[in-house]
């Protein structure tokens, strides 16, 4: 993975300009070491790893919407396939969806995490120009959903948990998609994955953007890394569409409500994993470690629990997301909210 100092984001720039002190007062330190002054030195080194650590922590923990998603989308991010290689044992990759294809944009196989054997599906980007070509930048077609679908069919018959990470500005727009039933196969997704019959845990690692996300995005436990997003579309379509041009994504980035701090405070979400000082893009073993922690706890807390009480939370935990109002008010009496539990008369 290349070195963070190539992608440059521009709020970090404090945070590389002590990096490149920090670098010279190391190299200082080692050319001197032994000499009068090189407790002074040292010491030196340590104050400023302090600052730095300090700093990252303070930028990182005020980050706007917008620079939220820049974070999500940094080049060395790393991506499913990278956690593949740092997470789980023994992968074997499941290709194909028995019907048209193979969709590179979405992973899938199966793996061992700790002692657990579970069914393996995500989102994959690619990190050079041909890969991203071939995955449609995280994009995927119908069959990619397709494939999706028939390994997580498989994981239900032979009752192994499903672990699925989410990382796609959307599904593929194409005419070609579309042809072939780009919304009917996601719609398909989302009531087979609220049945199927084995625990499902869900994670938002980048972007998380709209259906296309949300094609592998129902599940019992869904969490989001730190500096991910998650929302109904990405900053720029909502921007173009509002206010006709992609320059006004920051305020459309802040308006979706979009970062992990926020959709837990929604109840979106179950839990937020933490990232490394400075994002995953920093160190990706560290992020990595974070993630499996998450999943082995999240795996153990569902693998007691009876399959039909499984599905009822399931059910529950989405029919109580958002809030919608009922009824025709009078003038002298306001609406009353209704939770999202209760049918609309519409």
């Amino acid at each position: 993975m290349s070195s963070p100092n190539e992608h440059r984001l521009p709020f970090e720039a404090p945070i590389y300009e002590m990096e490149a002190r920090l670098s010279e007062m190391e190299a200082n330190y080692a050319k001197n070491r032994g000499a009068s002054d090189s407790s002074v030195i040292a010491e030196q080194v340590r104050r400023l790893r302090r600052e730095l650590a300090n700093l990252k922590r303070t930028i990182y923990a005020n980050l706007e919407p917008w620079q939220t998603v820049q974070v999500s989308r940094h080049q060395n991010r790393p991506q499913t396939r990278d956690y593949l290689d740092l997470i789980f044992d023994q992968f074997v990759e499941l290709h194909g969806d028995r019907a048209i294809g193979d969709d590179k944009a979405i992973v899938t196989g199966l793996a061992h995490l700790g002692d657990e054997r579970v069914m393996f599906i995500g989102h994959q980007k690619g990190k050079n120009l041909a890969e991203r070509t071939a995955c449609n930048f995280g994009c995927a077609h119908p069959e990619g959903y397709r494939k999706a679908l028939v390994k997580m069919r498989m994981a239900a018959k032979f009752r192994m948990p499903i672990i699925t990470f989410i990382d796609t500005p959307g599904a593929y727009p194409g005419i070609a998609a579309e042809e072939r039933g780009q919304a009917a196969i996601i719609a398909e997704n989302l009531r087979e994955m609220s049945q199927i019959n084995t625990p499902i845990i869900c994670v938002v690692i980048g972007e998380g953007g709209s259906g296309g996300a949300l094609g592998i995005g129902i599940g019992d436990r869904l969490a989001m890394l730190e500096h991910a997003y998650y929302s109904v579309i990405s900053p720029e379509g909502c921007a173009t569409i509002l206010w006709k041009s992609s320059e006004h994504a920051p305020k459309a980035a802040a308006a979706l409500k979009m970062t992990s701090r926020d959709l837990l405070r929604f109840g979106v979400i179950d839990d937020v994993v933490a990232e490394p000082l400075g994002g995953a893009h920093r160190d990706p073993r560290e992020a990595a470690a974070s993630l499996k922690t998450f999943l082995l706890h999240a795996l153990r807390a569902l693998a007691d629990l009876p399959r039909g009480e499984l599905l009822q939370r399931r059910y529950d935990k989405f029919r109580r997301m958002g809030q919608f109002l009922e009824g025709a008010s009078t003038p002298n009496e306001p609406p009353k909210p209704a939770s999202g539990t209760q049918n609309s008369p519409g």
